[in-house]
């Protein structure tokens, strides 16, 4: 099998275009991770209400298009510079709400108020402000920092944390 590590990756992915349209199954460029950053192999993801309310258009922070989807399980592909807290072959857990273990929220234990990132997973971008998604030669936003309605994903090394292999 040909190592993948540092190039774009070509997999399907269900995009939402608009708010209100049904998601759409695309070819999808998944854009190699950048400096802490990690690209994961999605295996497993989950529906949530939070999804198909962002894709009913009730949502005041909805944006699109986007590749919908915060809850999701896989294996890491590859990792950007400086990205220490797993490896490629890891299997992972993606986090919609990010622990950098540095800010004040992440120091007293209230770590679901970590803002690190928030500013940019909230327009639905990566933490340098640009996307690693694109269909139809056109930009895909991130959701929640997380996108698993793709076979693979990029996500900040602050929203992944390894589990055992042994998990179902």
């Amino acid at each position: 099998m040909a190592s993948t590590v540092g190039q774009t990756i070509t997999c399907k992915a269900a995009v939402a275009w608009g708010a209100g349209e049904p998601l759409s199954v695309e070819d999808v460029e998944v854009a190699p991770p950048k400096a802490h950053e990690v690209r994961i192999q999605v295996l497993h993801t989950g529906v949530c209400h939070t999804d198909a309310y962002t894709l009913s258009g009730k949502d005041p922070e909805g944006a699109f298009p986007v590749v919908l989807g915060h809850e999701g399980a896989g294996i890491v592909e590859s990792v950007g510079e400086g990205v220490t807290s797993v490896k490629p072959g890891d299997y992972v857990v993606a986090l919609y709400t990010p622990e950098c273990r540095e800010c004040k929220f992440c120091k007293s234990g209230k770590t679901n108020l970590c803002g690190k990132i928030r500013a940019t997973q909230g327009k639905g971008v990566m933490p340098d402000g640009t996307s690693r998604f694109k269909a139809r030669g056109k930009d895909l936003l991130h959701f929640m920092g997380t996108s698993t309605f793709s076979q693979y994903t990029v996500v900040a090394d602050i929203s992944v944390v390894a589990v055992t292999p042994k998990i179902p």
